[in-house]
């Protein structure tokens, strides 16, 4: 499966490409520096993000994951750039608990790109699973502004 890895203001993170969609995401490993159409526009993608002229991605993704994973995932790709939700509006509008919606977002395999980061506790921030945790969580939640009191 082909990786490409790109520096960042959040470190290095590599991207994985699996039978044309992305499938992962990982902080701070080397992995290759593989050049397919698809790594070129994921790269392009996430640094435009990171710089603050990205939105939305437009990549397809498969995130590996059960059922309530995936109806998780598809719940983080539907909060907007800026805004938030708690991990008990997730759990509300997906029939579940709080914790296992936690532990779906603890699992993701696309993270910035399939946004936990939008994700908050009732009371604050919750976690973040990615490397640095709450200072990566409370960075992406600055550059899009969806925590005013953070910005």
């Amino acid at each position: 499966m082909p990786v490409a890895g790109i520096e960042t203001w959040l470190g290095r993170l590599s991207i994985e490409e699996t039978d044309g969609a992305i499938t992962r995401i990982h902080w701070n490993e080397a992995g290759s520096q593989d050049k397919t159409p698809l790594l070129e526009e994921a790269c392009d993608q996430l640094k435009a993000y990171l710089e603050g002229s990205l939105l939305t991605f437009d990549l397809p993704l498969r995130p590996k994951g059960g059922a309530l994973h995936q109806a998780v995932f598809q719940a983080m790709l539907d909060i907007p750039y800026g805004e938030t939700r708690t991990y008990g509006d997730l759990a509300k509008d997906l029939n579940t608990y709080g914790q296992p919606i936690g532990q779906a977002c603890g699992a993701n395999p696309i993270p910035i790109v399939i946004p936990c980061h939008r994700i908050l506790s009732a009371n604050g921030l919750g976690g973040y699973s990615g490397a640095g945790g709450l200072d990566t969580k409370i960075a992406l939640l600055k550059l899009e502004g969806g925590y005013p009191f953070l910005v």
